[in-house]
């Protein structure tokens, strides 16, 4: 329905064009505390692909005589969930109850994951566990001197290239669907992995549901998804356009994912640009909302800052936010988790600071 109302749309007439200009939304701040007082009380489902993100600390010892490369003496290995499992965590430390479904290895990395959730008292039990496939491992080795910020020089990732089996995908329905029953919003977290498929995602039918998709975000066409959180780089490989500086062709971009995918609204992260976000008025097109960056725009770590986006914005429509709000929110955890190091989450704690503080700051 979707796609033939997308191919049946009028072109926008010179006049719309002229008129159709992006605005600055703002939001009030001690509407944003309330909801997020609220957070506790919600539940969210998350069905994604799991990762486990390592980060390998060595110490600059010298150059190689082997190869022109660093040889680093090893300070540490850390060891965060990544992918959906970032999204997990992040709901988490906000204070709502999460319910992850998804599969990884019965490996290391699978024990990794399962004791970090268990230590925050976060149910496993929608997550697999698989001898026919490792978990997903992204890698990441960080190089220092002895008294220099350590800067990322390598990254090796491990993934499964066999498609999940037939038996893991009904499970992996048959948890989805259980989750989704509990669920005040189910986030979608598709890094292209297969747990978190159209096909299987077409069979929940959740309150209200949010996607992140990596790779094949126009695939969720009739899925029933209530909202996106791509950034501008995925946007623009689903529609092969460059958007750039121009707002009017990121507009048209955006009006287009509305109606291709039947959204009720959609928020693209720009990195430093912040956000735009797009929201269905009537059931007519609305105007794009500018959303400035919180923070600052030299961010220390961007690893998982869209995990965060989702997962908050998420929550926040859950806790009867709009759309905008929740987008407001989304902006500001964002600018909080790019300033932490590794794969980091924002408290709730640490947010209801950042609004009173920007409250303040505003009388």
């Amino acid at each position: 329905m979707s796609a033939r109302r997308g191919k049946n749309r009028p072109k926008a007439t010179a006049k719309a064009r002229a008129t159709a200009r992006p605005t600055d939304a703002t939001v009030d701040l001690t509407r944003l505390l309330d909801i997020v007082a609220t957070f506790p009380r919600r539940t969210i489902g998350v069905l994604g692909d799991f990762v486990l993100d390592q980060f390998v600390s060595g110490e600059i010892s010298r150059i190689s005589r082997e190869a022109p490369v660093l040889i680093l003496r090893h300070r540490r290995t850390e060891a965060y969930p990544g992918g959906a499992g970032n999204a997990v965590n992040n709901l988490a430390d906000l204070g709502a109850r999460v319910l992850p479904v998804g599969v990884v290895g019965d490996d290391e990395g699978g024990k990794i994951l399962f004791d970090y959730f268990r230590a925050k008292r976060i149910d496993t039990s929608g997550i697999l566990r698989t001898r026919d496939r490792a978990t997903t491992t992204k890698t990441r080795y960080l190089a220092g001197w002895t008294h220099t910020t350590e800067q990322q020089v390598l990254r090796v990732d491990r993934e499964p290239r066999e498609e999940l089996p037939g038996s893991i995908q009904e499970s992996l329905e048959r948890k989805a669907r259980k989750a989704t029953k509990q669920a005040d919003a189910v986030l979608i977290s598709d890094y292209g992995l297969g747990a978190a498929s159209p096909e299987i995602v077409r069979k929940l039918n959740a309150k209200r549901m949010t996607l992140d998709s990596r790779y094949r975000l126009l695939e969720y066409r009739d899925a029933a998804i209530t909202a996106a959180t791509p950034n501008e780089p995925e946007l623009e490989a689903a529609y092969h356009v460059t958007v750039g500086n121009d707002l009017q062709k990121l507009e048209e971009l955006g009006q287009r994912t509305l109606s291709d995918l039947d959204l009720e609204a959609l928020l693209v992260t720009r990195g430093k640009d912040g956000m735009a976000v797009f929201e269905k008025s009537a059931g007519k097109e609305g105007r794009m909302h500018n959303i400035t960056i919180y923070g600052s725009d030299a961010p220390v770590d961007v690893t998982g800052a869209g995990d965060t986006v989702i997962a908050v914005s998420t929550l926040a429509l859950a806790a009867g936010a709009s759309y905008l709000e929740a987008a407001h929110l989304a902006n500001y955890a964002g600018g909080i988790v790019v300033m932490k190091r590794r794969t980091a989450t924002v408290t709730r704690a640490e947010l209801e600071a950042v609004l009173r503080r920007e409250a303040t700051a505003q009388r």
